[in-house]
């Protein structure tokens, strides 16, 4: 996790009896996910576990988010607003998030476009977990690293030359041809996308 525990003190909880509202955002499409309470020991347990942890007002009670249907939040960074007594939390979903089963409490209306690429990246997920044998993706992954890998090299080559070229739609679309690849090559070798987003903003922050 991010944040320093240091950073959360001074932390306004007077101002509703106690409690904090926090809000959830996915870390990597910025889709905000749901809205919770959090008491001094919710917050604790948040930091110490690495799991989002709420207080639950009907319930009376601590409650780890995922507890019973295991889609827990990990924490990847918490942050106060100006005046320390609401809380962001940025989060990886493990599953959906909503109890009725949607990826937000709040439905589509907060999707972002970069949430396209994770749900093309569920997808391949899906192909390689489930290997379906009309699935071009699915043949791709049974064909092995090499070949996905010279894949990406074909589509790389073929991007480069739509630059040159000077044609913007065939830029656009070898591009998405080559991310598609790339997500394909990343799968198989069991890294997700946002290991390479840490990466560029490791080298943003140097």
């Amino acid at each position: 996790m991010n944040t320093q525990i240091s950073e959360l003190t001074n932390l306004n909880w007077d101002k509703s009896n106690g409690l904090i509202p926090a809000v959830i955002q996915d870390s990597v499409t910025l889709q905000v996910l749901m809205l919770g309470y959090m008491t001094q020991e919710a917050l604790a347990l948040t930091c110490s576990s690495g799991k989002v942890t709420f207080f639950s007002r009907t319930k009376n009670r601590l409650w780890v988010k995922g507890e019973t249907s295991g889609n827990y939040l990990t924490v990847v960074s918490i942050s106060p607003d100006c005046d320390r007594d609401t809380l962001l939390i940025l989060a990886i979903p493990i599953g959906n998030t909503c109890h009725l089963d949607g990826k937000s409490c709040f439905g589509d209306c907060s999707t972002t476009s970069l949430n396209i690429l994770t749900k093309l990246e569920n997808t391949i997920e899906q192909r390689y977990i489930e290997k379906t044998e009309n699935s071009y993706v699915s043949q791709l992954f049974n064909s092995g690293t090499q070949r996905i890998a010279q894949k990406v090299g074909e589509e790389g080559v073929e991007t480069a030359l739509a630059g040159v070229a000077g044609d913007n739609y065939a830029l656009i679309s070898e591009s998405a041809d080559l991310l598609f690849h790339l997500l394909i090559l990343l799968t198989k070798r069991r890294i997700i996308f946002l290991d390479v987003l840490n990466e560029l903003k490791r080298r943003m922050d140097q």
